[in-house]
């Protein structure tokens, strides 16, 4: 087996690991965004609602459920086009840097997603009892980290990615 083949298998598994890593990501993202978006709790006696934009926390979540979900789905495009094609869409230094740095800075915005809508159901819980409000905001949150852990996972396949430059 020359060399030329072993690269060839080499960024084709690559490739591969970070479309599966991608797809998990868009898998739990979207179940995440089910459970938030559907997120409300009633209150019968007084006729009132309160839902999940009612609270700053999970507005942030779902915000950084919506952004990550769109920076995914386009890697996921980028990735699947990779996969087919053996080519890069952002074939350039600038394509490899904008993997590495768009990764950190989504798993960075899921995780502080996540931690928002988990610490304020924490802080809910001390106050009230556990009801399908605060678990559907925990189930969402729950899935929100380990959608981050998979972005943060893709984070560290493309930091392996970047070219070596001469640093003169």
């Amino acid at each position: 087996m020359d060399n030329t083949t072993t690269t060839h298998s080499t960024s084709s598994t690559y490739s591969i690991t970070l479309l599966l890593l991608r797809v998990l990501t868009f898998i739990f993202l979207v179940m995440a965004l089910i459970f938030i978006s559907i997120n409300k709790l009633t209150f019968d006696e007084i006729d009132a609602e309160i839902k999940f934009h009612d609270v700053y926390a999970y507005r942030y979540m779902l915000s950084t459920i919506v952004i990550g979900f769109a920076y995914n789905l386009l890697q996921m495009g980028f990735s699947i086009f990779t996969v087919v094609s053996g080519k890069r869409v952002l074939s350039s230094n600038g394509g490899y840097l904008f993997d590495f740095f768009g990764d950190k800075i989504i798993a960075y915005l899921l995780i502080s997603g996540s931690a928002a809508g988990l610490g304020f159901t924490v802080e809910l819980l001390q106050d009230i009892p556990s009801d399908s409000f605060t678990q559907k905001a925990n189930v969402s949150a729950s899935l929100l980290l380990v959608g981050f852990l998979f972005t943060a996972i893709a984070s560290i396949f493309t930091s392996f990615a970047l070219p070596k430059k001469d640093i003169n």
